[in-house]
C-alpha cells in the first residue's frame, strides 16, 4: 500500500508500494515533508548490478523516479554493485547464477553509466550528473571487498535460515530440491549492508526487491541506524504483453537503440499494456487514456518515449519513416539504422546470416521466423531459410524487416 493522499505529486506516479506504512511513528510522506521543511537532503539509494551491457525501458522506471528525487533537491546515491554482481542476485532465478569476472563487471559498469547519461548535460540525460550535490556514485567493492571473516559472520548472524527461506525464490527451490548455494544467501545481506554504509534514507526497487530492501532495514537497525523506507515500483511487461521485459525473453527496448527501432517497437505494443507504458514511461496526462482509440494511444506513447531519449525531432522523423515503410515507400525513407556485413563470410545461407548478425538467439530460431513469413527484404517476404546470398552486393543498401519491430539497412 501507499499513503497516496499524502505523498507529494512528483513522487506518487507509478508507485506500487511504500513501506513501512503506519506501524511506525513516521510515514514516508511525513519524512519527506520534514526533510523539505528542514532543508535536509534525503539520501535515496538505488543499487544496480552490472550483469549485462544494456539498460532497457524496464530499468528506466527506477532511474526516472531517482531523477525525480534529484529534481526535488535530494541526493541520488547510485550504487554500482561491482562486488555483488560477481555473486548475482538470486531474485527471479530458479537456479544458481553464473558468476561474472571482475573485468566483465567493470566493463559493464562503464556502459551502464554511459547509457544513464554520464558526461551529458542534465537536460539530455536520465540522471543529473551535473549537480554534484545531488549525485553520489559508489562502488560496493569499496567496503565489501575487504570484509573480514568476523564481519561476515556478524552479517550472517543477523538473519536466520528460516528468514532466507521465506524469500519466494529460495522457498520454491528448497521445496523442489533445486540446489541453493550458500553464497546466494550472502547476496541480500551484502546489498543490505550497502544501505548501512551509505546511510540510506530511502531505497528504490522493483516489486521483486522487497525482501532485499527489508534486509537492508534490518541491518540498519542491527547497526543502530535509522531504518530506510522502501519504495517499490512495478515490473514493466515486455513487448509481447505477457512476460516481464527481459533480454532473455527478446521483448525489450534498449535505451541505446536508435530512434527508428525504438519507435517502431513501441508503436506495436499490445493494447493491454498501453496504460502501464503511459504511466510508467512518460509524464503524459493519464486522462488521455479515456479519450483516444488504441492505435492513436500507441503512436502517442511511442512518440513521447522516443522523444525522451532521442529528442522531439528525431522521434518525429522516426514516426514519419515508420509510416513510409508501412506504405512501401522505401525511397522516401530517411536514415535507417545500419547493420554491417563486414564480418560475414559469403556465400552465406539466409538463416545463418541473420543469426550471425545476432538478430536471433539461434540458427533454429532464425529458420522458424523466416519460414513463418516474419522476414522481409525490401518489402518482399522471403520464406526459404536456405536461400544463398553469394556476395555483399546482393544485400548492400537493402532494407531488412523482421516482424514489426526490427528495421535495418544492410551496408558493406
Amino acid at each position: 500500500m501507499v499513503d497516496k493522499f499524502e505523498l507529494p505529486k512528483w513522487l506518487l506516479r507509478g508507485i506500487e508500494e511504500s513501506f513501512p506504512l503506519r506501524n511506525f511513528d513516521q510515514t514516508l510522506s511525513s519524512k519527506i515533508n520534514e526533510a523539505t521543511k528542514n532543508k535536509r537532503k534525503l539520501r535515496v539509494k538505488l543499487g544496480i548490478d552490472p550483469t549485462g551491457t544494456d539498460i532497457h525501458l524496464g530499468h528506466s522506471i527506477l532511474f526516472r523516479k531517482l531523477r525525480a528525487f534529484q529534481d526535488n533537491g535530494h541526493v541520488a546515491v547510485l550504487i554500482i554493485g561491482d562486488f555483488t554482481a560477481q555473486i548475482g542476485d538470486p531474485t527471479g532465478k530458479n537456479k544458481t547464477r553464473v558468476q561474472l569476472s571482475e573485468e566483465e563487471v567493470k566493463e559493464n559498469s562503464k556502459t551502464y553509466l554511459k547509457q544513464l547519461g554520464m558526461g551529458k548535460s542534465s537536460d539530455k540525460s536520465i540522471l543529473d550528473f551535473e549537480s554534484e550535490d545531488r549525485i553520489e556514485i559508489r562502488y560496493n567493492s569499496e567496503w565489501l571487498k575487504n570484509l573480514d571473516l568476523n564481519s561476515i559472520i556478524e552479517l550472517m548472524g543477523s538473519t536466520t535460515v528460516s528468514q532466507m527461506l521465506a524469500k519466494e525464490e529460495f522457498n520454491k527451490r528448497y521445496n523442489s530440491q533445486t540446489p541453493i548455494a550458500l553464497h546466494e544467501f550472502l547476496y541480500p545481506l551484502l546489498q543490505g549492508y550497502d544501505s548501512v554504509v551509505v546511510n540510506s534514507d530511502i531505497e528504490l526497487g522493483g516489486t521483486d526487491q522487497k525482501f532485499n530492501i527489508a534486509i537492508g532495514r534490518d541491518l540498519q537497525r542491527h547497526f543502530k541506524k535509522e531504518p530506510q523506507y522502501g519504495i517499490l515500483l512495478p515490473i514493466l511487461t515486455g513487448l509481447d504483453g505477457i512476460k516481464k521485459m527481459s533480454k532473455s525473453e527478446s521483448n525489450t527496448v534498449g535505451l541505446s537503440e536508435d530512434s527508428l527501432s525504438m519507435y517502431s517497437k513501441l508503436e506495436k505494443v499490445p493494447d493491454n499494456i498501453i496504460p502501464s507504458y503511459f504511466e510508467l514511461l512518460t509524464e503524459l496526462d493519464l486522462t488521455l487514456l479515456k479519450e483516444k482509440n488504441p492505435r492513436d494511444l500507441q503512436r502517442r506513447m511511442a512518440l513521447e518515449v522516443t522523444s525522451l531519449y532521442h529528442g522531439c525531432d528525431e522521434a518525429l522523423r522516426a514516426q514519419s519513416n515508420c509510416e513510409k515503410l508501412f506504405l512501401g515507400l522505401k525511397e522516401k525513407v530517411g536514415e535507417i539504422p545500419i547493420i554491417s556485413l563486414k564480418e560475414i563470410v559469403f556465400p552465406v545461407k539466409f538463416f545463418y546470416l541473420l543469426s550471425s548478425l545476432n538478430l536471433f538467439k539461434s540458427s533454429s530460431e532464425s529458420k522458424r521466423s523466416i519460414q513463418g513469413g516474419g522476414v522481409k527484404i525490401d518489402s518482399n517476404k522471403l520464406v526459404n531459410p536456405d536461400l544463398v546470398f553469394d556476395s555483399k552486393e546482393d544485400l548492400s543498401g537493402k532494407i531488412l524487416q523482421i516482424g514489426k519491430k526490427i528495421i535495418k539497412r544492410f551496408e558493406n
